[in-house]
């Protein structure tokens, strides 16, 4: 293996003193083998394929604002590492983003859609779906719980350490109106503070610089433990939220991730929401937070440094205020105009139609002020000439009514040439190819990292806190771990 190694790292070296262009589109050789991944636990859901228009035109699925896969990435990037294809997932590298989207008007939620040749295969268009959830105008008071691990395997400063840090810049934000609990779990679970008043700023940070790691992990309990807190404190009109921050290693009670899914899905209907925080390296259970996450009515982040921190806890404090529940998208296509098509990624996602008008499916939610975009590569019919691709329709629920609102949108047939394309098509059609190659996607076409990297850094004028440049040096370190052709 250390040979396997050296020669590895000889020709990565080669690679970036050479100053040849590598061809990217060939995604079959990755820089580390997987199963050298220690342990970390990841869910192939592999990709969805092209449907035929004529046969199958309508696609449906939920939305998903999670943004775990992209940090994750990050963490593998700046070890020296690809991740393994199986921890990419695409839509959760563009949702990672905030993109420049016009605020809604009336409804709690806006559409806009986009259409441009597809810079991967110029005989295909990309049809951009773009959604924001409305900002707010105040935030209604909130009752947290914080769920924390403290089993060994969270004894790290990437773990347990972190998620300390993380938690009290989380407090900062805090203020009277606001209540806050923090239970903890391992071998069995305790409350190590009663909700108290957010402004109690001191009291709350005292309680979390306590926390120290050891035993086995009883999560199951921990999970019962803190719902329960919650809905003694339960706010009506205000958010109302467990944040579980763990590595994902259960290992005593229910453990398995559909015994915890069904606790979750028990747990969901009382109205309370659910963030999960992962963290730490080497036992990283990533398709187990996930999928508890979705089945949660809740979203799922990786912090992999400080800067996630302040992303999650300060920057975008208001995604934790849900302006829509089980928002979900529906679209039929002009089979005269689009002869087949591909979601991109949200392949866990993917929904019978019958589901979109049944008001007893879960699916998504979107936080204020929050921006979530979807792609789909269109195979266009010879000929066409009609001014629409076809129909959007985008169910939510007002958070937690019990009837959804229904919003139509027309995806007009226009599509630019890729270079003259908005900043928010052309930033995420970069986003989408790098997850492709990551992927080792058979529908890369002849995208490059040369490509990701120079159209990403010619769409960043809209960069709030930095994290489109910072994509970009990503981008430019992960072409330099791939071996040279």
């Amino acid at each position: 293996m250390k040979r396997l190694y050296y020669l590895i790292f000889i020709l990565a070296t080669l690679s970036v003193f050479s100053g040849c262009s590598a061809d990217y589109s060939d995604v079959d050789e990755m820089y580390i083998p997987e199963d050298e991944y220690n342990g970390e636990n990841y869910t192939d859901y592999g990709e969805n394929p092209f449907e035929s228009a004529a046969d199958k035109p309508v696609s449906t699925f939920s939305i998903d604002a999670d943004g775990g896969s992209y940090s994750n990435m990050r963490r593998y990037i700046n070890s020296g590492q690809l991740p393994p294809s199986d921890a990419v997932r695409i839509e959760e590298f563009i949702n990672f983003f905030t993109f420049d989207y016009d605020n809604p008007e009336t409804e709690a939620v806006t559409i806009n859609s986009e259409s441009a040749v597809c810079p991967w295969n110029n005989e295909h268009f990309l049809l951009r779906i773009g959604l924001k959830g409305k900002s707010l105008e105040t935030r209604p008071p909130s009752n947290f719980v914080f769920l924390i691990d403290v089993s060994g395997s969270m004894d790290s400063d990437d773990k347990l350490g972190i998620l300390k840090a993380g938690f009290k810049t989380f407090t900062d934000q805090l203020t009277e109106d606001d209540r806050v609990a923090i239970v903890t779990y391992a071998g069995s679970d305790a409350v190590l503070l009663n909700s108290t008043p957010g402004n109690q700023h001191s009291r709350i940070k005292e309680a979390i610089d306590k926390l120290g790691a050891g035993g086995s992990t009883a999560g199951a309990q921990g999970i019962i433990s803190a719902y329960q807190i919650a809905q003694q404190n339960f706010i009506d009109g205000g958010n109302n939220r467990v944040v579980l921050g763990t590595d994902g290693d259960f290992n005593v009670g229910p453990s398995s991730t559909e015994e915890l899914k069904k606790l979750i899905e028990e747990q969901r209907e009382s109205g309370v929401y659910l963030t999960v925080l992962a963290v730490g390296t080497g036992n990283l259970n990533d398709a187990g937070m996930e999928q508890l996450a979705d089945n949660g009515n809740g979203t799922y982040e990786y912090i992999d440094s400080q800067e996630q921190i302040e992303k999650i806890f300060i920057y975008e404090y208001d995604k934790f205020y849900t302006v829509a529940t089980d928002s979900k998208i529906q679209i039929t296509f002009d089979s005269l105009v689009v002869e087949s098509y591909r979601l991109i990624g949200y392949e866990n996602r993917v929904l019978e139609d019958s589901d979109f008008e049944n008001d007893s499916t879960d699916a998504g939610e979107i936080g204020a002020g929050q921006t979530i975009t979807a792609l789909y590569e269109i195979v266009p019919r010879s000929g066409a000439n009609t001014e629409t691709f076809g129909n959007l329709e985008f169910r939510y629920k007002p958070d937690f009514g019990e009837q959804s609102i229904l919003i139509a949108h027309v995806m007009k047939h226009e599509p630019s040439a890729f270079e003259n394309s908005s900043e928010n098509m052309r930033f995420c059609s970069a986003l989408a190819s790098f997850g492709m190659i990551l992927k080792k996607s058979q529908f890369v076409g002849s995208t490059s990292f040369d490509f990701i990297k120079n159209t990403a850094d010619n769409a960043r004028s809209f960069d709030p806190q930095g994290y489109r440049n910072e994509f970009v040096t990503l981008v430019d370190k992960a072409s330099r771990l791939r071996p040279n052709k």
